[in-house]
């Protein structure tokens, strides 16, 4: 029922505008969602990670893709056909439950970041992105993690990880160079050793 496929970086898996007759899901490697406004402006709507999906809007509403999907790391994309898809769900409620479930909790994530976007400051906001981005790497949660030298990496260039936390490539160096200056964090290139994880957390000002 499930069909893999491996990307290179630079491909892409999807189309916005296209046609959609599948859900996928990310297996390995990492995954850009954009989307072009009407003026032509490439927006960045986030970044996949192994076990994270798209493409369920025009999947479950039988219309084109809302989003390009980019690959930014080399990786491995699974893929669930309509046809196949929509009966499973219909047979099974506790399969329909959890995926529901985590569409809620999707959504859910969608509304805290365009929230952040108007609520908080620019510092909060890379701090909130640092921290999505470090659990994401690690298994344990932020709040359990020892107080020892933990590495992420930027997922894409300054300039796009700006555009996606609403500021600018210069004010994004600003903010990296302060927090290093803090040691909170030290930087190479586009790699970032989180040294103190709760001072982060602090600044990020997530509830436990």
């Amino acid at each position: 029922m499930t069909e893999s496929r491996q990307y290179k970086k630079g491909s892409q898996v999807c189309r916005e505008g296209e046609p959609s007759e599948a859900l996928f899901v990310v297996k390995s490697g990492l995954i850009k969602l954009t989307q072009n406004s009407k003026e032509g402006k490439q927006h960045i709507v986030r970044f996949l990670f192994p076990g994270d999906y798209f493409g369920q809007f025009a999947l479950l509403h039988n219309k084109n893709n809302d989003v390009t999907a980019e690959v930014i790391e080399n990786g491995e994309v699974c893929r669930i056909q309509r046809k196949d898809f929509i009966p499973l769900l219909e047979q099974n409620a506790g399969l329909a439950f959890s995926f529901l479930m985590s569409v809620s909790e999707q959504l859910h994530q969608a509304e805290e970041s365009a929230g952040a976007m108007h609520m908080f400051e620019v510092e909060k906001r890379l701090a909130r992105l640092l921290v999505y981005l470090y659990t994401r790497s690690h298994s344990e949660p932020p709040a359990a993690a020892q107080a020892i030298r933990q590495s992420v990496a930027l997922p894409s260039a300054q300039k796009e990880v700006a555009a996606m936390i609403g500021t600018t490539a210069e004010t994004l160096s600003r903010k990296l160079n302060k927090l290093e200056a803090l040691k909170i964090i030290a930087m190479h290139k586009r790699t970032i050793n989180i040294l103190e994880i709760e001072a982060l957390i602090q600044i990020a000002e997530i509830r436990s």
